[in-house]
């Protein structure tokens, strides 16, 4: 799936309607996904995006999968037709507003620039001329590889691509602000200096812009107090510029800002004073900061630059700037690369194959010098051994080799305890680097680590490092990922002292496995793959052996936690991972496995791969999880894929088939092969069409009595009343089905009756059912109350977004108030019931001992129906651990009943109050009852503007030892809830 990042051209207009989609809550987003499954409400001949991808997705996920489906303006046309389906009246003005303003013709100024009378004085030629001379100086002081192949050369072309840059063909008006942003190495510095360049030639811009002025950022960190006018007169004849000439005509300023991801944004940026006075003195960085901020000449064109991590600090800063992704060599470029480099065709065909394999790999590759390093290794390793295979090498494997072949012949004289500090000095500077976001070091960076000049030379002459094009004395590593690597192994050397000098090398280990995870910069998240990839012990014996050094022996236990190892796929970066030797319990594959389902972290493989993957699971008795989600199989595929299910080596044990547009012939066969196969215990067929599937098809995997599929998700299949038959049976031909997930299906009245009959035959083992949005009324719950009497199994319920009403749940309390009701989870949002029905459910709280979480949200409860269940609350033998109250219509007068509750209940530990009018008057009543120690709560919901106010307060209270999280998003599952539900 794409990222927001890869959105080309993105003036601010994707974020605005990031914006809405963000502003939407649990309920409205759900609605918003299930327009999207609505032909209605959808273009005319287009198709619709896999219930996989969209039922899990958070807004920025969703919002990447509209660009990916409806290009150009259909994103907007779908976007505002689903908001006014779901009513958001004053959303969809605003939406209407935008897409106004996007409409207004654009002038193209390609076809001709504007004619504003140019200065020609002898100080605007002198100027040119020595920006020419600096920008050649930068260029010439970046070396490259004798061996480095050039695919790139001035052309015409060029001319037109620059000119696009400042002058991009959009909607609107034409951006004053443009971001070129992008990984490391692709060329976004010699793409603006370029701009420079040809301003100073005269080739280009020369009606725009009577002054251009290049700023590095990271020359800002080490630069004296000046004013603005110093600044714009730093590289002009004698110091001086014609400021009275700028100020009359900002507009032709353009600033290239270089480097972003290296200034140091202060904290309180939003504190300062503007700063209109061009001659007031002030730290470069503020100086800057006002001039991204537009707040010193608004007029002016800025281009910035920025690797993409920097990328979201920027949006904070700019006004409606213009995003440009370089992408740097293409698919194309590379393989142009590649046969150039090796020559010999069929042996770079096989090696490019190897790469695509390798999806890390491959994307590194977008950068020229990472295109070369790869090259230079791989013709190292096939030089010396014949039968190397590049599908056993990993991204690790291949740096790993790179640095040990190039330090095999490095001509340094050293005893080996001289290597030892050496590298230890160079790997914390490059770990610090990474932490400061520090990527350009000055003499005194290096004297400060006690780097010797000798290595120094060294790592020049083997291009790891090179000097830094705007700087004399600086230096810095040839390709980011260097210093990644090498920050990577700084960890994984002998010594307990961190890199930064405040914490050990094990806190800062912990941080860096805890902020990778969460952080969506794809550096840190390389740096994790590289700290993971030097645990193999070879490759550390290598490093050892080439290196002269020491690599650690026992690693910090922080990296054995299951937990935030799978956090890392919320990311969306993470593409290859080998869990071979790994000694994992169902717990951790349950995780792992819940992860892996999160949308941004799944590639969609092509149907030709998936015919590979037959070999694979022929026979194999290890493989027990596999998910082809979202992959169009056909008949041709499935079948294939299918018949490996019946081997009697065949070890599969949880299957995800969802949105793989199989039909019910399709299923049919599968469940004739899974008819045959004992192992498999999970199945997903979400979003599949079993509308016209025979009954006989649906009871087929369960006629084996030693069948083991104790789990079935048959999720938006479009079954119906004429299903429910076949699906009973389900129920009763085998007491081993212990999960079933209906929802989604239009079942009605009619079909859960034929559900209850099954449900209360003594044989049926069911312990949880999902009916959620079955177009199901009080008739049903009626029927599932007479069942409840019957069935002692059934342990969680889910009838969220039906039409019960009162009288549903009335029904239903019926079997609630019996002490022998099994239920232990019951979710009733969204169930158009009122106070009525809320003082039933109370009453059956009185006399059940069970039930332990009830989510009642979305309903209009009110303060009659919430102070209602808060007397049952607070009475003792109350058993209920979480209670779901989102947008109940509870106002502050509620709060004083809740507050009761939380001081005294021995059992509330998540209380969901999200989207109330509790007002702050209504949340300092509940904070007196979380200050005491009696209050067990440990998860609340509160709104954002209500949690700001008790922000303080809470880390007060956590300082005390106290064990409490307020979300302004609700998670409304623990993880056994989410594997299934």
């Amino acid at each position: 799936m794409s990222s927001l990042a890869s959105v080309a051209g993105d003036d601010g207009s994707w974020d605005k309607l990031l914006s809405y989609l963000r502003g939407l809550d649990r309920y409205q987003l759900e609605e918003f996904k299930l327009g999207l499954q609505s032909p209605q409400q959808l273009p005319s001949g287009s198709q619709k995006i896999p219930w996989a991808d969209v039922k899990a997705a958070n807004p920025t996920d969703l919002l990447c999968l509209l660009n990916e489906h409806f290009p150009g303006r259909q994103v907007w046309d779908v976007t505002l037709r689903i908001f006014e389906n779901m009513k958001l009246t004053s959303v969809c003005e605003e939406l209407r507003a935008e897409m106004n303003e996007m409409a207004q013709a654009p002038q193209d100024p390609l076809q001709e620039e504007p004619e504003i009378p140019e200065d020609q004085s002898a100080h605007t030629r002198t100027y040119r001329e020595r920006m020419k001379a600096k920008i050649l100086a930068m260029w010439n002081r970046i070396p490259w590889p004798e061996d480095h192949v050039y695919l790139r050369n001035v052309t015409a072309r060029e001319h037109e691509e620059l000119q696009r840059l400042l002058y991009p063909k959009r909607a609107g008006a034409q951006p004053q602000t443009i971001v070129l942003h992008g990984a490391a190495g692709v060329g976004k510095t010699t793409l603006a200096t370029k701009v420079l360049m040809h301003w100073a030639e005269g080739l280009l811009f020369r009606h725009s812009f009577s002054y251009v002025s290049y700023i590095s950022c990271h020359q800002v960190r080490e630069m004296e107090d000046t004013s603005f006018a110093g600044l714009l007169s730093r590289d002009s004849p004698d110091s001086r510029a014609p400021i009275e000439h700028f100020l009359s005509h900002p507009e032709r300023l353009l600033f290239v800002i270089d480097g972003f991801e290296e200034m140091t944004v202060p904290s309180n940026v939003d504190d300062g004073l503007p700063c209109p006075d061009w001659h007031q003195q002030l730290p470069v960085a503020r100086i800057l900061l006002h001039l991204l901020k537009k707040e010193l000449v608004p007029s002016a064109t800025l281009l910035i630059t920025t690797r993409d991590c920097g990328r979201e600090d920027l949006k904070q800063l700019l006004r409606n700037p213009w995003f440009i992704r370089i992408p740097g060599f293409t698919k194309g470029d590379q393989e142009e690369y590649f046969f150039r480099y090796f020559g010999e065709q069929n042996q770079t065909r096989r090696i490019l194959q190897g790469i695509r394999k390798q999806e890390v790999l491959s994307r590194s590759c977008s950068a020229p010098l990472v295109c070369w390093m790869v090259c230079f290794c791989l013709k190292q390793q096939m030089a010396r051994w014949p039968s190397f295979q590049l599908s056993a090498q990993t991204t690790t494997h291949l740096y790993t080799c790179f640095f040990s072949s190039l330090f095999e012949t490095a001509e340094v004289s050293w005893s080996k305890q001289s290597w030892l500090e050496q590298w230890r000095a160079l790997c914390s500077l490059a770990a610090d680097g990474m932490w400061s976001c520090k990527f350009t070091f000055a003499k005194e960076d290096m004297e400060h680590r006690r780097l010797r000049a000798p290595l120094i030379d060294c790592l020049l002459r083997l291009n790891i490092l090179r000097k830094a094009g705007d700087c004399e004395d600086c230096v810095t590593f040839t390709h980011q990922s260097f210093q990644v690597f090498l920050g990577a192994m700084f960890y994984m050397l002998r010594g307990k002292e961190g890199a930064t000098g405040g914490l050990s090398k094990y806190q800062e280990m912990s941080m860096l496995l805890d902020d990778a995870f969460v952080d969506t910069n794809s550096y840190w998240n390389q740096m994790v793959l590289f700290l993971f990839g030097l645990l193999n012990g070879d490759l550390a014996r290598k490093v050892e052996d080439t290196l002269h050094c020491k690599m650690m022996r026992v690693v910090s236990s922080k990296i054995s936690q299951w937990q935030d190892v799978c956090s890392v796929f919320h990311n969306g970066y993470l593409r290859e991972l080998d869990l071979s030797n790994s000694k994992l319990n169902v717990t951790s594959m349950k995780k792992l496995c819940h992860e892996l389902r999160n949308p941004r972290c799944k590639s969609i493989t092509p149907v030709r791969v998936l015919k590979e993957l037959v070999v694979v699971l022929y026979g194999n008795n290890r493989l027990t999880h596999l998910n082809l989600s979202s992959n169009n199989l056909g008949v041709t595929v499935s079948m294939m894929i299918f018949k490996t299910f019946r081997h009697s080596a065949c070890n599969l044990q949880y299957l995800w088939l969802e949105s793989c547009g199989l039909t019910s012939a399709a299923c049919g066969r599968l469940f004739l092969e899974l008819s045959k196969n004992s192992s498999l215990r999970f199945l997903s067929l979400g979003d599949n069409d079993l509308s016209d599937a025979e009954a006989k098809i649906l009871q087929k995997p369960f006629d084996v009595p030693k069948r083991a599929l104790k789990e079935l998700s048959l999720e938006k299949c479009d079954l119906s009343a004429a299903s429910s038959e076949a699906l009973a049976s389900i129920l009763t031909s085998t007491q081993r089905t212990a999960r079933l997930c209906l929802g989604f299906n239009p079942l009605r009245d009619d079909g859960v009756q034929w559900l209850c009959a099954s449900l209360s035959q003594p044989g049926c083992a069911l312990e949880r059912l999902v009916l959620c949005f079955c177009h199901l009324g009080a008739p049903s719950c009626r029927h599932l109350s007479d069942a409840l009497l019957q069935n002692t199994s059934l342990t969680h319920l889910n009838l969220r977004k039906n039409q019960l009403g009162d009288e549903g749940v009335r029904f239903l309390c019926e079997a609630l108030r019996r002490p022998d009701c099994a239920l232990r989870s019951l979710d009733l949002s969204e169930c158009s019931f009122t106070t009525e029905g809320c003082r039933e459910l109370a009453d059956a709280l009185q006399r059940n001992q069970n039930l332990k979480v009830l989510d009642i949200g979305r309903n209009c409860v009110q303060d009659d129906g919430g102070r209602r269940l808060c007397e049952v609350l607070k009475d003792p033998s109350c058993v209920l651990s979480t209670l779901g109250l989102e947008k109940c219509s509870l106002t502050s007068a509620c709060c004083q009943h809740l507050s009761s509750v939380l001081g005294s209940s021995t059992s509330l530990v998540n209380l969901n109050l999200l989207g109330n009018y509790l007002g702050t008057e209504g949340v300092n009543k509940l904070w007196k009852s979380l200050t005491k120690s009696t209050c067990k709560l440990q998860k609340l919901g509160l709104e954002k503007d209500l949690y700001d106010p008790v922000k303080g307060k809470l880390q007060e209270l956590l300082a005390k030892g106290r064990v409490l999280r307020i979300l302004c998003k609700w998670d409304s599952n623990d993880l056994e809830d989410k594997w299934w539900w």
